[in-house]
C-alpha cells in the first residue's frame, strides 16, 4: 500500500486529486495550520480505482455520508422501475389478448410496489432499523430483477429469442451503478448476479425450442452480443460510480473544510473577544468594532466629521476602588526587574480573578496600582458591598506575598461612591479608563488611608445597608485634599453578614494553589517570552486523536445538518432550466472547472467500442462496422484528448492544454463538445444499420405453414433489436456527461432516439415485418410490432435518464451552494482575522499581539522582554485640570473629554508617519501621554539590527531617540495648532530619559502591557519637575541628541525623588539639516528656530 498526503500539490496524473482534496486552513497569522487527509491505494488495482480515507474512523464517516447522498437515488431507480412496469402494461394493452392477462397482473402488482417503495422513499418513512434500512437496496434490487425475467418469461413464453429483454437488462444493470446506495463491490457482484441469471434462464428458454441443431451457434452469438451489452453496461457503470464517489469524497472534504473554517471562525471570534473584553467592557468594544466596520465602508465619513469619533458614557452610582501596594520599593529591591514583574504578574493576575468573583471591572494597573469600578456597565444595588470585599480580599491576598517574600508589603486600598464618564479617548492603544472628580476623591481615599485596611468615604458608607463594622477613617488627618473638600472617612472592619448572596470566600483558593510562584522568583525569563513546557510525544499523538474525534463528530452534524437544509430554496431558480436566476451566480456555476470531464468523454470511447464487439458477434461480415469503428474512435479519441489535456498539463503542450481549459471554462464551448461526441457515437450507430440490407428469401411449405428462408447471412434480419440495444448505449453514453444542461443532454437525447426510431419505422420497416412474420407467424397480429415496441422501449428509457440527468443537475447545484458557502465561511475568517488584527494592534504593539493571537495560555504565564537601549517620553498637559469642570454646560465634563479625546488623537495621528515608525504608544494617563521608541524591530537596534552594534555609527545608532524627540517638538507643534482653532492655552509638560527597560505584558487573561525600571521612572521625573512649555531631558540624553541638530539649554542641576541632584537641560528645537546632516524630519514645521 502506498500513502499519500492529499495537501501536498502534484503535478504529475494525482493533480487533480490533490488539488480536489486538499484541505488547507489558516489557524493564524503566521502560518497555515493543515488537517492532513491520508489517502490509501490499493497497490494492485489503479490508482483511480480504490481510494480511501485514513484513518477508517474517517471513511467509515464518509462511507455513511455517501449513502446518505446516494439514498435520493433511490427515488429515481424506482421510478426507473415503475416506467419499465407501465411500459409493459401499456404495450399489453394497446394489442390485448387473453393470454397477456399474466404479464399483467404480473406488471400492476410490481407497478404497486415501486409506487409504494417510491413513496415511502419521498416521505422518507423507511424503517429506523439500520439493518432495516441498509437491506431496502437490495429489496430494490431483487424487484427490478424479478421485473426483467417476468417480463422474459410471460411476455415470449411461445416465441422465446435470445435478444428477448437483454436491452431492459442492460438499463438496469448501468441504473444499479447510478442509483444504489451500496458499495463498489457489492454492486459489481449484483450486476454479475443478474446478468448472469439473464443469460442462463434466457438461452435455457430458447434452447428448449431448437428444433435442429443448426439454430445452436447463432443463439450462442446471440448471448454473447447480449454479454458485450451488459459488460458495456457495468463498465460504464463502474466509471459512473468512480466519478460520483469522485465528486462526493470533494463534497465531504468540503464539507469537512467548511468545518474547519467555522471552527477556525469560532476560534478567531472568541480569541478576539476574550483579548477586547479583557481591555474593553464589551457595550464599548461593540460600538468601537461597528465604527471601524463603518469607518471602512464609508471613508470620507470621518474626514467629514468635526471630531473624532468618541467613545464615553456617563454611569452613576458606581462604587470606584483604588489599592496601592506599600513598601513596594523595599520588595522591588529585593528581586530582579523580570523577577518583579513576575510577582506582578502572579499577583496582578489572582486580582483579576478576585475582581470576576466580586463582579468588578478592571480600569487599569497604573506601576504598583490596580483600580476598578463596581457597577459598570451593568448596574448593581450592591457595588459598595462587592468593591469593599474586593478591597478586603485583595489585603488578604498581599499577606501572602507578605509572609513568603519576609518583606513589609501590605496593600492601602480606598473606596468611594460617586459618577464616573467611562470610555476610551484617541485612536491607538486603546484602554479603558474613567474620569470625574470622584475618581480623584477615591485616588485620594487611597493616598490617604492606612496599609492594610479599606478606607471608604461617606458616600460609600451610605450606599451600604449595615453589611460592615466601621470606624471613623480620619482620613483629612493623612490627605490635605480630604481634608479642603470636607469628606469623611471610615475604615472597614471584619464584616457581620453576607450582602444579597455574596459570600465572604477568602482567597486562599485563589492563594495557597501556586504560593509557590509568589517566592520562587530567582529564576527570571531572560530577553524572551516566557517558555510553555513542550508536551512529549504521546500527549501530543493523544492530543490528535482527541481532536481528530471532536471534529469527526462535528463533522456528523454538520453533514446532517447540511442534508435537512433546503439550500436551493434560498436560491431563486427557474423551475424548467434549473438556472439560478441571479446571473453572476449562474456565471460561477457554469464556469466550475468539472475534472471529470475527460472519464465521461472516455465512456463513448468504451461505449463504441463494445457495440461493434456486438455487432461482430451478430453480423461479423459487416464491413462498415469496422470503419465506423476506426472513424468514430479517432474522433471520439481526439476530442478526449482535448478534455484530457486540462487535468494532465504535464502530457500535453502548452496550446492544447490552454485550449482544454478555454473549453472547461466556457459553457458554449463544452456543450458543443459534448454535441460532437454524442453525434458521433450516433451516426456510427446509424450508419451500421443503414448498411445494413435485408436478405434475400424463398417461400417453402412445412408442415406448420408457409416458412420463409433466408438466402446468405441473416446477421442484422435475425437480431435487427440488437441494433436498438445500440441506441440505449448512446443514451448510457449521453447520461455519462458531466457539466451539461439537463436540456442540452435532452437534445441529445432526443436525437437519438430520433434517428433510431425514424431508422425503425422507416428504413428498417420491411426487415423488422420480416423479423415479425418470421418469429410470430400467425401471432404477429397479436403483439406491437417490433419496430414500434424497440422504439418506445428507447423512448421510455430516454424519459428515466431524463429525470435523472435533472436530478444530478439539481445535486451538482446543490454542492456548489455548498462550495460557495465554505468559500464565503473563508472570507468571513479572513475578514475577522483583519478586524482582529486591527483591533489588537490599537491594543497591544503588533510584535506583542503576536504573541497572545493564536495561542492559549494560562493565567500565569508571562510574557517579558528586556531592551537595552530604549527612549522614554511622558508629555502632560498640567492646565488641562484647570480646564476640567464637571458643570451642565459640559454636559458633566463629557464636552472637556471631547476636547482631550481631539488632543491625544492628533498625537496618535502623527504616529502614523513614517518617520515616526519606531515610536510606540504604551498608554494615556489621565492627560499624560506616553510613548517609548526602540522597541519595534524597525529601530535598529536592541537586537532588532542585521549588522553588530560596533559597526553602526552613533548616528545610526541612536536614530530611533532623535525622533522620539521630533516627535516630542511635534507634539508641541499639533498642541498650538488645536489651540488656535479651539481658542484655549493648554501647554506640554514633556520628559525624555533613555537607558534600559523591560517591556511585559500583566496578566496573559486581561493583559495589560507596560515598561518598567529606572530609565521609565526618570522620564516620568522629567515630566513632573519639569516647566510648561518645555522638554526636559538628563545629560546623557543631551549628550546624545545634540549631534542631531537638537538645541538646547542648560537648566541645572534639580532634585529628582530617589536619584538625588541630576545635571537637566531644556530642548528648544532643531536646526535645519545640512548636505551632511541626519536622516528624515526635514519637513516638520517646527524646524524654523526657537520655540518659546
Amino acid at each position: 500500500m502506498s500513502l499519500n498526503r492529499v495537501h501536498t500539490t502534484d503535478t504529475d496524473q494525482s493533480a487533480e486529486y490533490s488539488a480536489e482534496l486538499s484541505v488547507q486552513v489558516p489557524r493564524d497569522n503566521e502560518a497555515a495550520r493543515i488537517r492532513e487527509v491520508t489517502v490509501v491505494r490499493s497497490g494492485c488495482l489503479p490508482r483511480s480505482v480504490r481510494i480511501t480515507f485514513t484513518p477508517d474512523s474517517l471513511e467509515r464517516l464518509y462511507q455513511s455520508y455517501f449513502r446518505r447522498q446516494r439514498q435520493e437515488n433511490l427515488l429515481v431507480l424506482g421510478m426507473f422501475a415503475a416506467f419499465f412496469n407501465s411500459f409493459i402494461i401499456i404495450m399489453c394493452s394497446v394489442v390485448y389478448t387473453g393470454d397477456k392477462l399474466a404479464m399483467v397482473v404480473v406488471a400492476a402488482v410490481g407497478l404497486a410496489a415501486d409506487i409504494v417503495l417510491y413513496l415511502l422513499c419521498w416521505l422518507q418513512k423507511l424503517p429506523a432499523s439500520a439493518v432495516l434500512r441498509g437491506a431496502v437496496p437490495y429489496i430494490l434490487w431483487l424487484m427490478v430483477t424479478v421485473h426483467v425475467l417476468c417480463y422474459m418469461a410471460l411476455n415470449y413464453q411461445k416465441f422465446p429469442q435470445g435478444s428477448d429483454s437483454a436491452g431492459w437488462q442492460a438499463f438496469f444493470i448501468f441504473s444499479s451503478f447510478l442509483t444504489l446506495p451500496l458499495n463498489l463491490v457489492a454492486l459489481v457482484l449484483l450486476s454479475a448476479l443478474s446478468s448472469g441469471i439473464h443469460t442462463l434462464v434466457l438461452g435455457v428458454t430458447v434452447a428448449q425450442q431448437f428444433e435442429d441443431d443448426q439454430q445452436g451457434p447463432m443463439l450462442v452469438r446471440q448471448l454473447f452480443a447480449n454479454m458485450m451489452l451488459y459488460l458495456c453496461a457495468a463498465i460504464v457503470g463502474v466509471m459512473s460510480f468512480y466519478m460520483a464517489d469522485r465528486k462526493y469524497r470533494t463534497a465531504f472534504l468540503e464539507a469537512r473544510q467548511s468545518l474547519e473554517v467555522k471552527l477556525t471562525l469560532e476560534d478567531q471570534s472568541t480569541q478576539q473577544e476574550d483579548l477586547l473584553l479583557s481591555i474593553l467592557p464589551k457595550h464599548i468594544a461593540d460600538e468601537m468594532l461597528q465604527g471601524m466596520k463603518n469607518e471602512a465602508n464609508q471613508k470620507d465619513v470621518q474626514q467629514q466629521q468635526q471630531f473624532n469619533t468618541m467613545y464615553m458614557y456617563r454611569h452613576e452610582n458606581v462604587s470606584i476602588l483604588f489599592a496601592d501596594i506599600v513598601g513596594f520599593t523595599q520588595l522591588s529591591s529585593a528581586c530582579s526587574a523580570q523577577e518583579l514583574v513576575k510577582l506582578l504578574n502572579e499577583l496582578f493576575a489572582r486580582f483579576d480573578k478576585l475582581a470576576a468573583q466580586y463582579h468588578q471591572l478592571r480600569i487599569k494597573i497604573l506601576g504598583d496600582c490596580y483600580y476598578c469600578i463596581c457597577g459598570l456597565p451593568d448596574f448593581r444595588e450592591d457595588h459598595a458591598a462587592c468593591s469593599i470585599m474586593m478591597g478586603l480580599a485583595m489585603v488578604e491576598a498581599i499577606s501572602y506575598v507578605r509572609e513568603m517574600t519576609k518583606t513589609e508589603v501590605d496593600m492601602r486600598v480606598g473606596v468611594h461612591t460617586g459618577t464616573v464618564l467611562g470610555g476610551v479617548l484617541g485612536q491607538k492603544r486603546w484602554q479603558f479608563d474613567v474620569w470625574s472628580t470622584d475618581v480623584t476623591v477615591a485616588n485620594k481615599m487611597e493616598s490617604g488611608g492606612i496599609p492594610g485596611r479599606v478606607h471608604i468615604s461617606q458616600t460609600t458608607r451610605d450606599s451600604l445597608h449595615g453589611e460592615f463594622d466601621l470606624e471613623p477613617g480620619n482620613g483629612g488627618e493623612r490627605c490635605e485634599y480630604l481634608l479642603e473638600k470636607g469628606i469623611e472617612t471610615y475604615l472597614v472592619l471584619v464584616p457581620k453578614r453576607t450582602a444579597n448572596g455574596l459570600s465572604r470566600k477568602t482567597p486562599g483558593n485563589l492563594t495557597n494553589r501556586n504560593s509557590n510562584q509568589l517566592i520562587n522568583t530567582t529564576a527570571t525569563n531572560g530577553n524572551a517570552a516566557s517558555h510553555q513546557s513542550t508536551p512529549t510525544g504521546s500527549k501530543l499523538e493523544r492530543s490528535h486523536i482527541v481532536e481528530e474525534q471532536v471534529i469527526s463528530r462535528r463533522l456528523q452534524q454538520e453533514l446532517l445538518e447540511r442534508e435537512t437544509q433546503q439550500i436551493m430554496k434560498d436560491h431563486q431558480i427557474n423551475p424548467i432550466s434549473l438556472r439560478f436566476l441571479d446571473e453572476k451566480l449562474e456565471e460561477r456555476f457554469s464556469s466550475e472547472k468539472e475534472r471529470r470531464s475527460g472519464a465521461a468523454f472516455c465512456c463513448c470511447m468504451i461505449v463504441l467500442l463494445f457495440i461493434t464487439a456486438m455487432e461482430v458477434f451478430i453480423d461479423p461480415l459487416l464491413v462498415v462496422n469496422y470503419v465506423t469503428l476506426a472513424v468514430g474512435q479517432v474522433l471520439l479519441l481526439i476530442l478526449t484528448v482535448c478534455s484530457l489535456a486540462a487535468i494532465f498539463p504535464r502530457l500535453f503542450s502548452k496550446r492544447l492544454v490552454a485550449f482544454s481549459v478555454w473549453i472547461d471554462r466556457t459553457r458554449w464551448a463544452r456543450n458543443t463538445w459534448a454535441m460532437a461526441s454524442i453525434f458521433v457515437l450516433t451516426m456510427a450507430v446509424i450508419a451500421d444499420m443503414l448498411s445494413c440490407a435485408p436478405p434475400s428469401l424463398r417461400l417453402f411449405n412445412s408442415t406448420s405453414g408457409p416458412m420463409l428462408e433466408a438466402l446468405g447471412d441473416r446477421g442484422c434480419a435475425e437480431n435487427p433489436k440488437h441494433y436498438s440495444f445500440m441506441a440505449v448505449m448512446s443514451l448510457i453514453a449521453t447520461t455519462m456527461l458531466v457539466q451539461i444542461s439537463h436540456l442540452i443532454k435532452l437534445c441529445l437525447m432526443v436525437l437519438v432516439v430520433t434517428a433510431t426510431g425514424a431508422v425503425n419505422i422507416y428504413s428498417w420497416r420491411d426487415l423488422y415485418d420480416l423479423y415479425d412474420y418470421v418469429r410470430f407467424t400467425s401471432y404477429r397480429t397479436s403483439v406491437v410490432p417490433s419496430k414500434y415496441l424497440m422504439t418506445m422501449m428507447i423512448i421510455v428509457m430516454m424519459i428515466g435518464f431524463y429525470f435523472f440527468a435533472r436530478h444530478l443537475e439539481q445535486q451538482s447545484r446543490k454542492l456548489f451552494l455548498w462550495k460557495i458557502g465554505v468559500h464565503d465561511q473563508k472570507e468571513k475568517v479572513f475578514e475577522m482575522r483583519r478586524w482582529n488584527e486591527a483591533l489588537v494592534t490599537n491594543m497591544l504593539p503588533e510584535h506583542v499581539a503576536k504573541h497572545f493571537l493564536g495561542t492559549k495560555m494560562r493565567d500565569e504565564e508571562l510574557y517579558s522582554q528586556s531592551y537595552d537601549e530604549i527612549g522614554v517620553m511622558f508629555a502632560s498637559i498640567p492646565n488641562f485640570s484647570d480646564f476640567y469642570t464637571e458643570e451642565s454646560i459640559n454636559n458633566g465634563g463629557l464636552e472637556c473629554l471631547r476636547i482631550l479625546n481631539e488632543i491625544i488623537s492628533d498625537f496618535d495621528s502623527l504616529l502614523d508617519r513614517d518617520e515616526f515608525r519606531c515610536i510606540t504608544k504604551i498608554k494615556t494617563i489621565g492627560s499624560t501621554y506616553m510613548a517609548a521608541s526602540g522597541l519595534t524591530p524597525e529601530s535598529n537596534t536592541n537586537g532588532y539590527c542585521s549588522r553588530k552594534l560596533v559597526d553602526q555609527s552613533r548616528i545610526e545608532h541612536w536614530q530611533h531617540l532623535a525622533d522620539l524627540a521630533d516627535f516630542a517638538l511635534a507634539m508641541k507643534v499639533t498642541l498650538n495648532n488645536l489651540n488656535k482653532q479651539s481658542f484655549n492655552n493648554f501647554m506640554l509638560r514633556i520628559g525624555l530619559n533613555k537607558g534600559g527597560v523591560l517591556a511585559g505584558v500583566i496578566g496573559a487573561r486581561k493583559p495589560h502591557y507596560d515598561i518598567w525600571g529606572n530609565t521609565v521612572n526618570v522620564a516620568s521625573r522629567m515630566e513632573s519637575t519639569g516647566v510648561m512649555g518645555n522638554i526636559q531631558v538628563v545629560e546623557d540624553c543631551y549628550d546624545i541628541l545634540k549631534d542631531y541638530g537638537f538645541r538646547f539649554i542648560r537648566r541645572g542641576p534639580i532634585f529628582v525623588k530617589g536619584k538625588g541632584e541630576l545635571l537637566t537641560f531644556f530642548m528648544k528645537g532643531k536646526d535645519k539639516p545640512t548636505s551632511n546632516g541626519t536622516q528624515g524630519t526635514t519637513a516638520l514645521p517646527h524646524q524654523v528656530g526657537d520655540l518659546p
